[in-house]
């Protein structure tokens, strides 16, 4: 089974887009990226059934996208990943 953890577009104690500046979406998207291969430098690559990716939400205020983590449930290497990226993500771009 499928199942993700949304850990945010940029560290948290960093500043990020935010929906309904101008440029939101390409700003956002490359914040994401770039928010993605800091947690595989700091986490390592994701192990056979998680990825690291980004998905797009509804909002009262319009769209906004998040990094996920998204793993399967029935793979345990999988499921200890996602963990990890959820609980000792880094508070800011210098870990």
């Amino acid at each position: 089974m499928r199942d993700y953890y949304t850990l945010g577009s940029a560290p948290c104690d960093e500043p990020c887009a935010c929906v309904g500046e101008e440029h939101y979406r390409e700003r956002a998207l490359e914040e994401c990226e770039r928010f993605i291969e800091f947690l595989r430098a700091t986490f390592g690559p994701e192990p056979y059934g998680a990825r690291l990716t980004t998905r797009w939400f509804e909002h009262d205020f319009g769209c906004y996208v998040e990094v996920i983590c998204a793993f399967d449930t029935t793979i345990p290497e999988s499921v200890a990943y996602a963990f990890r990226c959820e609980d000792e993500i880094p508070a800011t771009w210098e870990g």
